[in-house]
């Protein structure tokens, strides 16, 4: 009996010291990833795309279709939630964009109304398609983008890859005071793009924008007047990932055909996106 009331205590004290610390502030359902020891801010959410065969649902969503002119970049592919376009494969995410009778599908997903951010630093170690007329991109926008509308609700492309220029990244941020053909730009060579995964980051305080691969500083920015034309970034982003195909920045001239953002090299049939991990720390 006196081992039984001790080992009655323990669970009482575990229960209680458990629901009196109730941990860290994301939901996962698989193992925390181990620690970054490059990063000093605390791990509030991430997907390792350890789990399942599809993205969680609790939080990716997706956009469907070929959108108002091509998502209004002219592009020419249409977003699915099929597996054949997005699933998950050995612990990582595929993205695939495929060239079908022609025409070409591909998929985006995004934690719009399912997870937020704000002044955060975000991660993904990804492997990126090559080929002409593929542009894949890991990126966010406002939450407040159906109240507000674009630019004002702001963007921050954290990776963007045009194959027409292989092994150049970029990330740039898209204001009210520069937007489309944006000015706040920067770029980074990264040769084995397509062979390796790197790391894409964004350091994103109340500041400054700095972006990072493998953890290499490439551009920053900081406008001295920080109002809603410079700095719409005070507010809750959300996270996008995607390939699209052609369009005004992803064609390439030499493929294109009457005029149309089109030019997608027509030797290629496929394009692949790997993600191993996002995550995001708060600064």
């Amino acid at each position: 009996m006196k081992h039984f009331l001790t080992v009655l205590l323990l669970l009482a004290t575990v229960t209680f010291c458990a629901s009196d610390n109730p941990g860290n502030s994301f939901d996962y359902d698989e193992e925390v990833p181990p620690g970054d020891s490059t990063q000093s801010g605390e791990l509030i959410w991430s997907d390792e795309f350890n789990t399942g065969t599809t993205p969680n649902s609790n939080y990716w969503t997706y956009d469907i279709g070929h959108g108002s002119s091509g998502w209004g970049n002219n592009e020419v592919q249409y977003y699915t939630d099929q597996s054949k376009n997005v699933r998950l494969e050995d612990g990582k995410l595929i993205i695939e964009a495929l060239k079908e009778n022609g025409d070409w599908t591909s998929a985006r997903i995004k934690t719009q109304e399912l997870k937020t951010f704000e002044h955060v630093t975000v991660k993904a170690r990804a492997k990126l398609p090559k080929g002409s007329g593929t542009w894949p991109a890991i990126w966010m926008l406002g939450a407040d983008i159906t109240e507000v509308g674009w630019p004002a609700c702001g963007e921050i492309d954290i990776m963007e890859h045009v194959g027409k220029d292989p092994g150049v990244v970029h990330s740039a941020l898209h204001t009210p005071s520069s937007h489309g053909n944006t000015q706040n730009t920067g770029e980074k060579a990264v040769n084995d793009f397509n062979s390796a995964f790197h790391i894409y980051e964004v350091e994103w305080t109340s500041k400054k924008m700095t972006f990072k691969i493998d953890g290499e500083e490439f551009y920053s920015y900081s406008p001295s007047i920080k109002d809603d034309q410079t700095w719409p970034y005070n507010d809750e982003f959300f996270i996008i990932m995607n390939i699209a195909m052609g369009g005004n920045w992803g064609s390439d001239p030499q493929y294109e055909t009457d005029g149309l953002k089109n030019g997608i090299d027509p030797n290629i049939s496929k394009a692949r996106m790997e993600v191993d991990y996002i995550r995001v720390y708060k600064n």
